[in-house]
């Protein structure tokens, strides 16, 4: 097939796509597998950690009991390893019988109702990416009616063993196959990271209309290098990445790896802050049933959250790289506040950053800051005003910033909830 014959069936079936169903108007929130779990499937030795469907039940049972829901942690969401090696006789995928013994059916009903929403795995390819059977382009219909008939709210879909012109052909055709079976279901994307992540080998104004998210680059790991990395690469390509962003289609640089144990307490917070600026998916990978109460702090942390879940859907950006290798980012919000995170770049020790509002591009007018992990908030100061903020190494300072008169007349964000204080001040701002 010639480029011009593939350019004008991807227009036909664009034509035919809209998956404009009304989910994902902010950012998904939930729970996921594989950073923490992989592909563990040793059940006979290590019961309580492999993929079955009792470590899904757990984590259902424990977002829907400690509090996670409430926050909007909705999602539940099996990745790789679920699946027997073969399809059933009727062509379709199944669970292995052994570790989902009552199927994804009954899975599914436990998790809806705890109020909470299911999510599955597949891959655009003749396996999936450790070996299991995978969706090529003639099985894309059936599968997505089985993933519907189950009650699936989300398919991540993953792209192992396939070339481009089969992920070119796939990807859209399983929005038009989900769009088909009736069943509202969220679409995740791994398109983009097998192509490279960038235009214009992708084309972020098309995959809007046929997915909700993406994943745009490599795996996240249990380290604090790997989110470096993660920030380092969205940041340097933020030009092609944060206008693809908004309501109803995310970039996803992946997995929230707090709790775990690759981050310290000020990386955990870090991960946290630049995933709000960064209008991301909010899909913790942790053992939920073993979680210390800083990691829950940070992860439960309610001005973060509305921060990320903010309507507007306008995705951040890093403004500065200092020198003293101090990084801004900054992040528009309704009601014409904003947020800032400083992050600390440094491997010594507690560093003093010098900087004003006015530096930082702020219009003229007198601010209030709540401190998101702190929880302490300093008020009536302009924006030429010196700002001096202790940041720790590899750790964030993170303000929600909005203006005097609006706090005023309409509450802060602050002052909207009063349970913030969730973490004890490591870290003080003078003004």
């Amino acid at each position: 097939m010639g480029p011009f014959a593939l350019t004008q069936l991807l227009a036909l079936i664009s034509l035919t796509v809209a998956l404009d169903n009304g989910l994902l108007k902010t950012p998904p929130m939930g729970w996921m597998a594989w950073e923490r779990f992989r592909c563990d499937i040793d059940c006979k030795d290590d019961p309580e950690n492999c993929i079955s469907e009792n470590l899904f039940k757990d984590t259902a049972d424990r977002l829907a009991e400690d509090g996670w829901k409430d926050l909007g942690y909705e999602y539940v969401i099996i990745d790789d390893c679920w699946m027997s090696l073969l399809r059933d006789e009727h062509g379709r995928l199944q669970p292995d019988p052994s570790r989902f013994p009552g199927g994804i059916a009954h899975l599914a009903r436990h998790i809806h109702d705890r109020g909470l929403k299911l999510g599955i795995y597949a891959d655009m390819g003749t396996h999936t990416c450790m070996g299991f059977p995978g969706t090529t382009l003639d099985t894309i219909e059936i599968d997505a009616q089985t993933f519907a008939s189950w009650g699936v709210d989300y398919l991540k879909f993953d792209g192992c063993y396939s070339n481009p012109i089969e992920q070119m052909l796939g990807y859209p055709l399983m929005s038009k196959a989900l769009n088909a079976t009736g069943r509202p279901m969220a679409y995740s994307c791994s398109w983009p990271v097998y192509v490279g992540g960038l235009p214009p080998n992708v084309n972020y104004s098309y995959l809007g209309d046929i997915c909700h998210l993406w994943r745009n680059y490599y795996d996240i790991q249990d380290s604090w290098d790997s989110v470096q990395g993660i920030i380092e690469w969205f940041s340097n390509n933020q030009d092609d990445l944060q206008p693809a962003a908004g309501p109803g289609r995310w970039n996803d640089p992946d997995m929230l790896i707090i709790g775990n144990f690759g981050l310290s307490v000020d990386q955990a917070r870090s991960q946290m802050a630049l995933w709000a600026i960064m209008a991301a998916p909010l899909i913790m990978s942790n053992d939920l049933r073993n979680l210390d109460n800083i990691a829950r702090a940070i992860l439960q942390n309610k001005v973060a959250i509305a921060i990320n879940q903010d309507p507007m859907g306008i995705q951040g950006r890093r403004l500065l790289q200092e020198k003293n290798r101090i990084e801004v980012y900054w992040r528009p919000l309704s009601n014409s506040a904003s947020a800032l995170v400083f992050l600390s770049r440094r491997t010594d020790m507690p560093y003093l950053y010098h900087t004003s509002l006015a530096k930082l591009q702020y219009q003229a007018g007198t601010y209030e800051a709540y401190d998101v992990f702190s929880g302490s908030t300093v008020r009536g100061f302009n924006a030429t005003t010196e700002i001096k903020i202790s940041i720790n190494p590899s750790g964030v300072v993170m303000w929600y910033v909005y203006p005097e008169q609006q706090s005023k007349r309409t509450g802060s964000l602050h002052h909207q909830h009063k349970t913030f204080h969730n973490a004890k001040p490591e870290h003080s701002t003078v003004l």
